[in-house]
């Protein structure tokens, strides 16, 4: 039996948008993954909780916004966990449920780099291969001196560039460079547009944006 393959994307989501979408979707096709769990963080640990939405919201905006593609799911184990969310502890619970699987963690170049910020990072390749999503031609240079200082706070790794036709190569000790479909969306644009009374069609799923006001979410400036 083919090994489960399983991406986690986690993040505020606050909210999601068709810039996350869209990402989750490259990768997944590029690195052959059977299913791709979105994990929206309970506390972030790294953000102030003024312009965040509660994270029962965040969870039904993604719920809503992965309806009808069955490769993508929801996870709540963040949500559910008391405390600020951390994803070392998110991935191990996450290898725990989905025993026998291989885990990949989803990330942009920018949250990539960000790693060093996070909590004990060394460890996460202990549960999850890292997979680094960047936009053809885009300014990321995995060569450089401060990807290369995030490479080596996580221990002894190296970038592996994934080639389209043979996801399965990857070693589990090595950094997955995936070249991936991304779109210059920010969710703090989308909220700056709510606040303002301005559109977020198309920047959203209808139904988040049916959500959002719904809720009257985001309403206030900032």
């Amino acid at each position: 039996m083919a090994e489960l393959r399983i991406g986690v994307f986690g993040g505020t989501f606050n909210p999601i948008h068709v810039g996350h979408l869209v990402l989750a979707e490259s990768l997944r096709e590029r690195l052959a993954l059977d299913r791709v769990l979105f994990v929206p963080v309970g506390t972030p640990p790294h953000k102030g909780a003024r312009a965040i939405a509660p994270a029962l919201h965040r969870y039904a905006m993604v719920s809503l916004a992965l309806a009808g593609h069955p490769p993508f799911a929801v996870s709540d184990v963040e949500v559910r966990r008391p405390g600020p969310s951390y994803t070392v502890e998110t991935l191990e619970a996450l290898a725990g449920e989905w025993a026998g699987a291989r885990l990949f963690l989803l990330m942009g170049s920018d949250t990539f780099l960000d790693l060093p910020t996070w909590r004990t990072p060394e460890r996460l390749a202990a549960w999850a291969t890292l997979a680094v999503g960047v936009r053809a031609g885009g300014a990321f240079d995995p060569a450089a001196e401060q990807p290369r200082a995030v490479l080596a706070c996580l221990g002894p790794r190296d970038w592996r560039r994934v080639p389209p036709a043979a996801p399965e190569t990857l070693a589990p000790g090595e950094v997955a460079l995936v070249e991936a479909l991304s779109l210059p969306v920010s969710a703090r644009e989308i909220r700056r547009r709510v606040a303002a009374g301005e559109s977020v069609r198309y920047l959203v799923p209808l139904a988040v944006a049916e959500y959002i006001g719904q809720h009257r979410l985001y309403t206030e400036p900032g």
